[in-house]
Order: C-alpha cells, then sequence, then structure tokens
C-alpha cells in the first residue's frame, strides 16, 4: 500500500508547488500602462492600453471605451479623466480606451468608424496572452461611441462576441435618428456620415443601425439616458429597450429625467455604481 501512496504525495507535493509558484508569478506582474499603441496602419488608429497588476488570462476581463463626438470628432481622451474612477471600481478588469477614424466630407465615411472598433477587438483578443488578460470584453461608449459599441456587439459576434455592453444614449435607429430629430443641425451630419438619406441609401441606415441586430444572443446591455438630450431623442434608448425584453435579453435602463447628453456629480456617481453592479451581476 505505502509503495502507492508515496507516488500520489510526491505528485501532490509537485502540484502545490507549481500551484505557489504560480501564484507568486502572478503577485509579481506590475500594473502596466501602454499608450498610443497601433492597432491598425492609421494615425488615427490607437488605443491606450491599462493592464492591472496580478493579472492572469483566467481572471482578467477588459473593458474598450469608445468616446462620442458625432463620429467626426472627439478623442480617446475624452475617457482618460474616467480611467482611474474604473480602475478602483473594476480591479479585476484591464481598460482600453481607444481612437477611431473621424469622418469628414470626403473621408473615413461610414463604415469606417463600425470596421475601426471591431478592429480593436479583434486586435485585443489576439493581444491576450501577451497581455494576460481573458477574452471576455465589455464594451462602454458615449453618443456616437455607444452607438459604434452596440453595433460591434449585436453585429459583429464572431470569432468572439463582447460579454456586456454599457450604452451611454448612444443613437440605435440611424433612419429615426434622421427623419425625426432632435436637432435638425445633425441631419446633414447623419447624410454625409451615410452618405445619402434613408430614400436614397436604405441599405447603409440599415447596416448601421445597432437595433436592427439584436437577437436571442446578444450581450447583457445596460443603457444610461437623459430626458432632457438635445441630440439624442429619449426614444432612441426606449426602442432598444423593448427590443431587447421582446428577444429576452439581460438589460437595465436607466433614466435621468433632469439630465441632457451627459452628466455629472451625483447622477454620474450613480451612473458608475449601477455600471459596476450590472457588469458584476452579468459578467463571468
Amino acid at each position: 500500500m505505502h509503495r502507492y501512496l508515496l507516488p500520489f504525495f510526491l505528485f501532490s507535493i509537485i502540484m502545490g508547488c507549481q500551484k505557489e509558484n504560480q501564484e507568486a508569478n502572478n503577485n509579481t506582474i506590475t500594473e502596466q500602462t501602454i499608450l498610443n499603441t497601433a492597432y491598425g496602419t492609421d494615425a488615427q488608429q490607437k488605443m491606450d492600453i491599462y493592464l492591472p497588476a496580478g493579472r492572469t488570462a483566467a481572471a482578467t476581463k477588459v473593458i474598450l471605451l469608445i468616446h462620442g463626438g458625432a463620429w467626426s470628432s472627439g478623442d480617446k481622451a475624452d475617457f482618460t479623466p474616467f480611467v482611474d474612477t474604473l480602475k478602483r471600481r473594476l480591479p479585476d478588469y484591464a481598460i482600453v480606451n481607444m481612437n477611431y477614424r473621424l469622418a469628414t466630407a470626403t473621408a473615413n465615411l461610414f463604415p469606417a468608424q463600425e470596421n475601426d472598433v471591431k478592429a480593436a477587438f479583434d486586435f485585443i483578443v489576439s493581444k491576450s496572452a501577451d497581455y494576460r488578460i481573458s477574452g471576455k470584453i465589455v464594451l462602454l461608449g458615449a453618443s456616437a461611441g455607444g452607438h459604434l459599441a452596440l453595433l460591434q456587439a449585436y453585429k459583429n459576434i464572431s470569432p468572439v462576441k463582447a460579454k456586456a455592453i454599457v450604452d451611454f444614449f448612444g443613437p440605435t435607429d440611424m433612419t429615426a435618428m434622421h427623419n425625426n430629430p432632435v436637432n435638425p443641425l445633425l441631419v446633414p451630419v447623419i447624410e454625409t456620415l451615410l452618405v445619402g438619406t434613408p430614400a436614397t441609401n436604405p441599405a447603409m441606415y440599415q447596416q448601421s443601425s445597432p437595433i436592427n441586430f439584436v437577437s436571442i444572443e446578444s450581450p447583457p446591455t445596460i443603457i444610461l439616458q437623459g430626458g432632457l438630450d438635445p441630440l439624442v431623442p429619449v426614444s432612441q434608448s426606449t426602442s432598444l429597450v423593448t427590443k431587447l425584453q421582446t428577444k429576452g435579453v439581460i438589460s437595465q435602463y436607466v433614466f435621468y429625467p433632469a439630465e441632457g447628453h451627459g452628466w455629472t456629480g451625483a447622477n454620474l456617481t450613480h451612473s458608475f455604481n449601477a455600471i459596476q453592479a450590472f457588469l458584476n451581476a452579468n459578467v463571468n
């Protein structure tokens, strides 16, 4: 009997030592910040990467931040002030803050922005082993960035799909955005971006509308919307909520009746509380 037990004990000791060494190695992995990493060949295709200490490919999730700016302005620097907040609230996440090609009157028209988000997403997946992070990616976007986050998560689901979406007042139905604008000044912006109107280029409006790609397999989605938003109608968010509910997708709608296109103070703290709870409950 003893000659059978000895190999078992030796095996147990070896495995225990390997586990202790692995834990020690993880503890020596320090926090790392990598700024302006290229995920494409264009000068605008850059991302800032914030890797937490002690990260592992098994446990460290990723949150990808996508800025707004009507698809034609804005910068990843818009989200930089919130990186420390996200680090504190989501310590088991790596944070990636991306830029994408901005549309002009003649260049980088849609779907350049959609393609860039997909390229950035795929880049993160391809580098997961190098960065010691998992393939569990959450998308967080505001305004146009919310639109792009939703489109990536609902439409571009292969080979890896997002685990959850945080949508701050992102447009969801581009035809409705064009035909029923809160601000008429957005109409020519949309027509330039999508190269025409819903009547002259219906396929582009259909393909650029996240609501058209919601399915029973869509990832959990939390939507945050201001009731006095001067750019994105409340109906853009409520229509998406209804579609998600119809498909049985996990969702949460956080509505601030007196807020506009973004907010600060107590309501922003409330938003972060809601986001943190939602991700903790739905991303494992």
